[in-house]
Formats: structure tokens, C-alpha cells, sequence
């Protein structure tokens, strides 16, 4: 990656933040702490890999990105936003009563998204769905998911690995978010998954294990995806909950609680610094 795309994104991803303190400030509510924790890896997605085009959100030959995790959709109406999907001033509207912009994506009614989420688990099981289609299809879209740590301890994250897997779906990337925690503290003091790599490997997938802040990184788990022909692909992204806000990484706290006005003007601070 060369220094002026790596320039892009980290701008583009302070912008992704922006907007994730923005809407939740405003809504009064809201998942900031782990839609910080993916929006390195939105950013990527929507502003260097995906094949998507903010004038024809619907246009079939786009690739797709199922947020399964989908508490965390401040950090992708941000991305669509400063994509161009829709007015960043909208992003303020966030769970407000007739406002297109949910708590969780709605393909019905927001722009640019692929998949509408909420029960953990249902994500992923759809990306496989829409990756299989293409396949049968024979379209070369590809399609993107992303998982919280917290999810995968649903039995439905599962039964879609044993799916994807079946059937040979080498045309879906799947982004595990791996902050550690979920809104009742550590994964592992809750109903322990791990260790992912070696229960994914068991599933017979692609397994790949990344600092999920870091853009080189991402990219080159993204293109070695590519590159792996007849198994999907999983890739371990170790994240920071809050990730961004100092006073908001690694608290388990601001899973699913939004900044007041004193917090607001002080993450804005550290963002604008």
C-alpha cells in the first residue's frame, strides 16, 4: 500500500469516527464502543476494495457487505455517508422516529445497505445465502460480513461456517471483529468461543489473523482471500473496543451507551487533534 491510499484511509477512518460520535451523541443511544472497532475495516471495505457505486446503490453487479454485527451500524451509515450515499448531516437523525437511519440496518429503506440485521447470527447466515446465489449465478461479485467476537457464541454463526464451507463459498470474506468484549464484559467470562482459528480450521476454512487497525494488514488478508480458491475465508480481526476515544477503549461500558454532551466534545477533541 502506498503512503497517499494509506493517507486516504486513515483520513477517511477519522471521518468514519467522527460520524459514529456524531450520530450517537445525537440519538442519545447507540453502540459506539464497537462500531469504533470495526470502522478501520468499513473504511477499507468502502473506500478501497468494494466495487460499489454511490449513484446506483442496487446496481447487481456491486459486492456486498452484510454487517451482521448489526448494533454497530453508526460505524456503516458513517461509511455510506462519506461515501456519498446519503447527506453526512443525516447521520444526526440516527434512531430518531421516521428517520431512515435505524439501530440497526435496513435494506428497505438506507441506502448502500446489502442486508438488514439485528438478531445476531441472522448476518452471516444471509451473506452465505447471497454468496451462493452468486455462485450459482455465475456472477463475480464478492461478498463481505463482518461478526462480532460476542456473536459468534450464537449457534446460528455455526451452522453458517458448516454452510459456507459445504459449499465451496471462496467468494465470501468474513471479518471477525475480536475486541473481546460483548455488553456483559469479556467473552471469555461469559460462554467462551475461542479459540476461533483452530474451531474455524475444524469447519475447513481459510484462517487469517490480523491487528484489525491496521490498513497494510487488511489489505493483504483481503487479497490473499482472493487468492484462496474452494473454502471461504475468515479473518481474525484483533480489535480495540471504543477504538479511537481513549476514554472509551477497552470499557465495556460504552458497549451500548452514547456520549453526553461533556464526552462528545471530548472525543470530537481527540478526533479533530
Amino acid at each position: 500500500m502506498n503512503q497517499e491510499t494509506l493517507a486516504m484511509l486513515t483520513e477517511k477512518a477519522k471521518l468514519v469516527r467522527r460520524g459514529i460520535i456524531e450520530s450517537t451523541h445525537a440519538a442519545g443511544c447507540g453502540h459506539p464502543g464497537g462500531s469504533l472497532s470495526i470502522a478501520d475495516i468499513v473504511t477499507y471495505l468502502y473506500f478501497k476494495e468494494m466495487h460499489i457505486d454511490e449513484k446506483n446503490p442496487k446496481m447487481a453487479e456491486r459486492d456486498r457487505f452484510v454487517l451482521s454485527k448489526g448494533h454497530a451500524a453508526p460505524a456503516l451509515y458513517a461509511a455510506l455517508a462519506y461515501r456519498g450515499f446519503f447527506p453526512p448531516e443525516d447521520l444526526k437523525s440516527l434512531r430518531k422516529t421516521a428517520s431512515y437511519l435505524q439501530g440497526h440496518p435496513d435494506m428497505k429503506g438506507t441506502p448502500g445497505v446489502d442486508m438488514t440485521t439485528g438478531s445476531l447470527g441472522l448476518g452471516f447466515s444471509a451473506a452465505c445465502g447471497i454468496a451462493l446465489a452468486a455462485k450459482l449465478s455465475e456472477e463475480s461479485f464478492r461478498v463481505f460480513c463482518a461478526i462480532g467476537d460476542g456473536e459468534s457464541e450464537e449457534g446460528q454463526v455455526w451452522e453458517a461456517a458448516m454452510f459456507a464451507a459445504h459449499y465451496g463459498l471462496d467468494n465470501l470474506t468474513l471479518f471477525l471483529d475480536l475486541n473481546h468484549l460483548q455488553i456483559d464484559g469479556d467473552i471469555r467470562d461469559i460462554v467462551d468461543p475461542t479459540p476461533h482459528d483452530q474451531k474455524f480450521l475444524a469447519f475447513n476454512w481459510n484462517v487469517l489473523t490480523i491487528d484489525g487497525h491496521n490498513f497494510e494488514q487488511i489489505e493483504n488478508a483481503v487479497e490473499a482471500a482472493k487468492q484462496c480458491a474452494g473454502k471461504p475465508t475468515v479473518i481474525l480481526a484483533k480489535t480495540v473496543k471504543g477504538k479511537g476515544i481513549s476514554f472509551m477503549e477497552n470499557q465495556v461500558s460504552w458497549h451500548g451507551k452514547a456520549p453526553n454532551d461533556e464526552q462528545y466534545a471530548a472525543a470530537m477533541a481527540e478526533l479533530d487533534a
